[in-house]
């Protein structure tokens, strides 16, 4: 079949667009004189009923910043959906628990009420009167009018960082969480004086976030620019960007009237489709280059790029995105939600159609690894490719929150999703000195790369810190920059040291230069958030006796590559499709191997140089906190006379090497096909315990009822030829308890005279 752009027209395509625009790094210097800030811990990807969630926006507000009923309490939060548009009001309550003077319980009406039967069809805007007249209400209305109230109306009564993104739905693609956080939370909110009657007044806005929805979200098809039906009342919104021809083009879909990009169809759909999304990202460079942000969701789900659809993100996607906007778009979240679903993440093989492909394709990957996609868990895989250009390309988690699948909201246990919070977390450096956590420094923080994200609460601090140190002048030793890194651990905080970096910064050496790298870690004592306190059913297998509430960190991997500077638009090795279906995961769930992964899409360089552990070859140290206590892990590791450009980066699990079916001799996670419940024979780990505290099918399990000391019932029964057919089986959400990782971003080292880390300052 013949399509209208080929990969490296597309790729020219993007940065041409670009003009004159150098490349240009959002980051922070690496010399001391900081803001002072802490790692605070978020999510930004998560839905209520005002997309296709299952709760309101005040029902998942409080249980993701409460502290006390839910103790996962965040310390700041975005409230985002799906955009496009929906027809249920997620700003009414499920009960009188939640009720407040502004936003009170209505009896009959909750979440699920249309908003046709809640504010009246006559209210609903846009062409025809919402979508098509039938009650469904544009994304950017909901946001402008409704969320954005609501939301900023709880921050204030609840004193807590909040704000609105949205999961934008891609043209081209699949999914992106996003933000233009201009207007949203102005510092008037602080002096707020709050309704005690139904209703409230916004002193911000989200006019900037809903302009975006309307004009770019590949599910919003409204021409209306944003008024009332029929009418040139409104917002009147222009889509046109002056730096950028591409942004009226008519090949990529202008519409005079709607003064925005319709939704390209036909015969091209996914080449057009992404162009549309670099000017989405153009758009955003030009208006709200330090106020908004643009990361790739979930994005091996949905298959490789389609060029005829809106699949997923090929690597050339994410480069074109990163040229055309480096302080939107700055990472993925390559980590996803949905950890307690049939499929993990909703990763599986054969998933999509593709339409003229012969058969179903899979996930980019097949499943998770490890519960995180192939483009960040395979070392020297996609991530690494882009880190070895020198990107400012960053890691992040989150939730998808939609529902707890066969169970209740309230319920512990999940057959679908976990809350923000409760499983996954983004922990980022946030640098606002004496003031609050506001959305702007929030933003910052994310965009710096100064961030490390975690599953099951395996750790909840991390200092990780590289200094120069030069064999006979002024040479640092390790004890020294250790002492940099405990210090940092135990406040919570990172360095602010000349000489020394941290995650998403640079460090500037000579050649010969010795780095002195040094962790510091906290692997919290007690309880995590799982309901489970029965033995970890995957360790159990290598005769380790550990509840699975109470997970202890095995070891640490340090990963290391070589950068080699930033890819040429057009050339052969700047794209690269990962190996579809069974070329990348056999049948028997292994994989074929790096080689047979195109050079674009891969840094053969990147390697794991070290693992810490606690009695391994090279054990970590045990540091007690001069402030609370608690129990540090430390370790350092020296790189000794540097000639080229590298990074360094972080991961670790609970998991030992050798685990079957969950981790190979070298301690890489292996795919989560021997735990994922949709396809029964595949799986593999026996879950035995019988407890004496395990509710039956269809009796609630609520926060105040203790723990579970058994295998569920809910759990998936192994089948066919599986070998332990017949069984109660690791699957759902016992099977995210039982593996559990985190991953650090890099920090870079650029060494005179080799190549530039060009994304970072």
């Amino acid at each position: 079949m013949n399509h209208l752009f080929s990969k490296s027209q597309i790729a020219l395509a993007a940065v041409a667009a670009l003009g004159s625009v150098a490349i240009i790094s959002p980051n922070l210097a690496t010399a001391a004189g900081k803001t002072p800030g802490k790692y605070v811990a978020g999510d930004f990807h998560n839905h209520t009923t005002c997309s296709d969630g299952s709760i309101s926006m005040q029902k998942l507000v409080k249980k993701v910043t409460d502290k006390t009923e839910t103790p996962w309490g965040l310390d700041w939060f975005v409230q985002a959906g799906h955009g496009g548009n929906g027809n249920r009001n997620c700003t009414l309550v499920e009960d009188a628990t939640l009720s407040t003077p502004a936003y009170p319980f209505v009896s009959g009406q909750g979440p699920t009420t249309t908003w046709a039967n809640s504010i009246g069809a006559a209210n609903i805007k846009g062409n025809g009167g919402g979508v098509g007249g039938n009650g469904n209400m544009w994304r950017w209305q909901s946001i402008q009018e409704y969320q954005y109230p609501v939301i900023e109306y709880l921050s204030a009564q609840k004193n807590v960082p909040l704000f609105i993104g949205m999961e934008s739905v891609v043209a081209g693609h699949e999914h992106t969480s996003m933000s233009v956080i201009t207007g949203q939370m102005p510092a008037a909110v602080d002096n707020a004086t709050l309704p005690t009657t139904p209703g409230y007044t916004a002193l911000g806005n989200a006019n900037a976030l809903a302009q975006w929805s309307y004009c770019f979200d590949r599910g919003d098809t409204d021409t209306s620019r944003g008024n009332t039906t029929g009418t040139t009342t409104g917002n009147n919104w222009d889509c046109s960007n002056p730096d950028s021809a591409d942004s009226t083009s008519s090949t990529l879909g202008w519409s005079a009237a709607g003064k925005k990009l319709v939704q390209p169809t036909g015969a091209g759909t996914g080449t057009k489709g992404h162009l549309k999304t670099v000017e989405a990202l153009k758009w955003m460079a030009k208006f709200h280059g330090q106020g908004s942000y643009y990361v790739p969701a979930h994005l091996e789900r949905a298959g490789p790029f389609n060029v005829d659809g809106n699949n997923g993100f090929n690597i050339e996607h994410l480069r074109n995105f990163n040229n055309a906007a480096p302080t939107v778009a700055f990472g993925f979240e390559s980590q996803p939600g949905h950890g307690a679903s049939a499929n993990r993440g909703e990763y599986q093989v054969k998933r999509n159609n593709f339409g003229a492909v012969a058969g179903l394709v899979d996930s980019v990957g097949g499943t998770t690894f490890g519960g995180t996609g192939v483009y960040a868990a395979q070392v020297g895989g996609v991530w690494d490719a882009l880190l070895g250009e020198g990107r400012n390309w960053w890691f992040f988690a989150s939730s998808d929150w939609h529902n707890r699948g066969s169970f209740g909201p309230d319920d512990r246990r999940s057959s679908q999703d976990f809350y923000p919070g409760e499983y996954q977390r983004t922990y980022a450096m946030v640098r606002n000195g004496a003031d609050k956590l506001r959305p702007q420094t929030i933003v910052d923080g994310l965009r710096t790369g100064n961030a490390f994200s975690s599953s099951g609460q395996l750790i909840d601090r991390l200092a990780f810190v590289a200094c120069t140190s030069y064999p006979g002048v002024g040479a640092r030793s390790n004890a020294a920059v250790e002492a940099l890194a405990v210090a940092a651990a135990t406040a919570g905080t990172d360095i602010d040291k000349t000489g020394c970096a941290t995650m998403g910064e640079k460090l500037v050496a000579r050649p010969g230069a010795e780095i002195v790298v040094a962790v510091v870690l906290r692997d919290p004592e007690g309880a995590n958030f799982s309901p489970y306190s029965f033995p970890n059913p995957s360790l159990a297998q290598v005769g380790i006796n550990q509840p699975l509430n109470k997970p202890v960190l095995d070891h640490v991997d340090l990963i290391r590559g070589l950068v080699t500077g930033y890819k040429t638009p057009g050339a052969a090795d700047y794209s690269g499709e990962w190996p579809r279906n069974t070329n990348w995961l056999k049948t028997d769930g292994t994989t074929t191997g790096l080689a047979s992964v195109p050079n674009g899409a891969k840094n053969t360089s990147a390697a794991i140089v070290k693992t810490f552990s606690g009695n391994g070859s090279t054990p970590w140290t045990q540091v007690q906190s001069g402030v609370d206590n608690t129990v540090f892990l430390k370790m350092s590791f020296r790189i000794p006379a540097v000639q080229a450009s590298q990074y360094i980066r972080l991961r670790g699990t609970n998991l030992p090497a050798a685990v079957p079916y969950e981790t190979d001799a070298n301690g890489n996670p292996l795919a989560d096909i021997f735990t994922n419940a949709n396809d029964t024979t595949m799986l593999r780990i026996p879950c035995t315990t019988v407890g004496t505290n395990v509710p039956a099918a269809g009796v609630t399990w609520d926060q105040a009822k203790g723990t579970i000391d058994g295998c569920p019932s809910h759990l998936a029964t192994a089948s066919g030829a599986s070998p332990i057919a017949g069984q109660k089986a690791v699957s759902f959400d016992v099977a995210a308890w039982s593996d559990l990782w985190f991953y650090s971003n890099p920090i870079y080292v650029e060494v005179a005279n080799s190549t530039a880390v060009a994304g970072v300052k």
